[in-house]
């Protein structure tokens, strides 16, 4: 290690003490440790910042270690909103909130335990601090350093300006690889053209499946009216049937009745005849 990595590692080292001190007791131990360090080391002490107490809650979380669950959500949302997953992303905002929400009021809880208590506007500075770290690789490289002398917040934060927000060396913070905006922007048009036709084709087969289900419907109704109609003319028919049978039996009656009837009828007309021919004669 050359004589230039050596000075930053001793600075971060000193930095990393200084910032888990309060913030009240800050200026007075900086100031001590830079006069006990080498000339070239103590200038660079005695140029380390206050950190305002949202930094300094910030920092007590990074130190115990409690962001790890928001780099690995951080990490999450990316790869979701690299693959334009929707559903995820939702999920994971919803996640994220209730993550950072539960991180500010541990910091707030580490705080007054070291005496110190945070007033409602330095609880909002921590939880768009913690916000930055999920959304941002870089914002998390900073806060993950424990040494935050300001607070940051979600957006286009330029590297500069995280140095600025970090006492000593700001490692970690690796460069992403340069992106090619125009066939990103090709590849989501892309796919959000392909995500509107996968939609209006389901919506297309939804009203279709519809309109079948309608005209099944109708049809169902139509054979179970037209089976009920052919169960009544069975039961019709089955009562007329034993209609003709009764009727056939009474008119197979009457036609015996007649056939007697009529025996008796020619008999006495035969009778009457004799009777007739029998006067004539006498």
């Amino acid at each position: 290690m050359d004589a230039a990595a050596e000075g930053d590692a001793g600075l971060d080292v000193i930095a990393g003490e200084l910032y888990a001190l309060p913030p009240a007791e800050f200026t007075a131990a900086r100031n001590a440790r830079a006069a006990a360090s080498p000339p070239a080391l103590a200038k660079q002490v005695k140029a380390l910042r206050k950190p305002t107490v949202a930094a300094w809650a910030v920092n007590l979380l990074a130190r115990g270690g409690q962001l790890a669950d928001a780099v690995e959500l951080s990490s999450a949302l990316r790869e979701a909103q690299d693959d334009l997953d929707a559903t995820e992303l939702s999920r994971l905002g919803a996640q994220r909130r209730q993550l950072v929400a539960a991180l500010a009021k541990q910091a707030a809880g580490l705080a007054a335990d070291a005496g110190v208590s945070l007033s409602a506007a330095a609880r909002d500075e921590v939880e768009k601090t913690i916000n930055a770290a999920v959304m941002d690789a870089a914002a998390a490289a900073a806060v993950l350093t424990a040494r935050l002398v300001t607070t940051l917040e979600a957006g286009d934060i330029e590297p500069a300006a995280l140095a600025e927000a970090v006492g000593g060396t700001l490692p970690g913070a690796v460069e992403p690889p340069p992106r090619d905006d125009l066939a990103e922007r090709r590849a989501r048009k892309a796919a959000e053209k392909a995500a509107r036709e996968a939609e209006r084709l389901a919506n297309e087969a939804e009203r279709e499946l519809a309109r079948v289900d309608a005209r099944r419907t109708k049809a169902q109704e139509r054979v179970d009216h037209v089976r009920e109609r052919i169960d009544d003319l069975r039961r019709d028919l089955a009562a007329l049937e034993a209609d003709a049978e009764a009727a056939e039996a009474k008119l197979d009656a009457i036609e015996a009745e007649r056939k007697d009837a009529a025996a008796r009828a020619r008999a006495a007309a035969e009778e009457s005849e004799r009777a007739a021919r029998a006067l004539d004669d006498a």
